[in-house]
């Protein structure tokens, strides 16, 4: 029997090589897009923004080195390239996989972290602690992404066989330890993490809106810290519940009989994780106006010269927390909000 033969009818391949096609067009353009805005506001990027950056990379990483290939072979009814392209797609896939939960790991730590102090003045995260917890990231990543290749856990092709990622079946009598291992270390615990902290973080934010006296600028502080949350967890929560039924149904093939689970259900958590590398930019765009401005602006194809600059991070508070912060003009007086808001930069998820 041909392992890399597809499983599924001629229609459903069609069906799923354009869902994907589809999911990369979005995923590159959308996730491009941030990473234009990051680099045009490089030389004011907080550095906190560096781990926002970072998840697009891994993002666009994983829709350039893999949708591609998944979307030729759906249309061909049939992987192509044999054990060398399908250990190559499932080692891309686990390695930009892993880089993205490590990054939002830490990147909810580190809001935690600024949160214990919302109106310190103090930064936080260095720029080069930040620039060691990104490297922390791909290292992470990529030890994970090797070890099949030197005998621990092994890539495989999908039951339905158009895509290729860790051969959860194979690994049922040979690798039980790195079946647990993995999912401990790259989806529960993370999941924990990432869950406590935003939880603590809501408390605190919850504690301090009752405890607060008639300040001006306190009531500002605390929507600003309740829509950075919002934000943060509603990536959080795209990329985990996006892998979670494909982590079930794996660990389903595991320990069940590999004819428990048709070809064309085990299909379906394998697309839907997929298309967690599109939900992001979306999130950006619905939630911050600042964003939305800039991506509208250079949606009209860069007519004008001013309108292919954002904004000048020093010429006033309209720019002082990126994506997130709705546009506000200067006024006479308000250079205490400004002070305020620009202690918040430290907490923002995605600049």
């Amino acid at each position: 029997m041909d392992i890399y033969s597809s499983k599924l009818s001629p229609a459903v391949d069609y069906g799923v090589g354009a869902f994907l096609l589809l999911i990369a067009i979005l995923s590159i353009v959308g996730n491009l897009m941030v990473l234009v805005m990051a680099y045009k506001r490089s030389n004011h990027m907080k550095p906190p923004e560096l781990l926002s950056v970072n998840l697009a990379v891994t993002d666009l990483g994983a829709a350039i080195t893999m949708y591609p290939l998944a979307v030729a072979a759906a249309w061909n009814h049939h992987w192509i390239g044999g054990d060398i392209t399908c250990v190559y797609y499932g080692l891309m896939g686990f390695f930009f996989g892993a880089a993205s939960m490590m990054t939002l790991t830490i990147m909810a730590i580190v809001r935690f972290v600024v949160s214990l102090t919302l109106q310190s003045p103090k930064e936080k995260i260095s720029k080069r602690n930040a620039k060691i917890l990104v490297a922390t990231t791909w290292l992470y990543a990529l030890l994970w992404a090797l070890f099949p290749l030197i005998g621990w856990g092994k890539y495989g092709p999908e039951p339905f066989g158009l895509s290729c990622t860790l051969a959860w079946r194979e690994m049922k009598e040979q690798s039980q330890s790195f079946v647990i291992t993995i999912f401990l270390m790259n989806l529960v615990l993370p999941a924990v993490i990432i869950i406590s902290c935003y939880s603590a973080i809501a408390l605190k934010l919850y504690i301090t809106y009752k405890t607060m006296d008639d300040s001006n600028h306190i009531p500002n502080m605390i929507k600003m810290q309740r829509r950075l949350m919002v934000i943060a967890v509603l990536i959080s929560i795209g990329f985990v519940g996006c892998w979670a039924p494909y982590g079930i149904v794996s660990l389903w093939s595991v320990y069940r009989p590999s004819d428990s689970i048709p070809p064309e259900v085990s299909m379906l958590p394998c697309l839907f994780a997929k298309s967690s590398t599109v939900y992001n930019p979306f999130i950006y765009y619905i939630f911050s106006k600042t964003f939305k401005r800039e991506v509208n602006q250079l949606g009209r194809l860069c007519g004008r010269s001013n309108i292919c600059r954002t904004s000048d991070g020093k010429s006033g508070p309209e720019n002082t927390i990126y994506l997130v912060c709705d546009a506000n003009k200067s006024k006479p007086g308000a250079e205490e909000q400004t002070i305020e808001k620009s202690r918040e930069n430290d907490t923002q998820p995605n600049q």
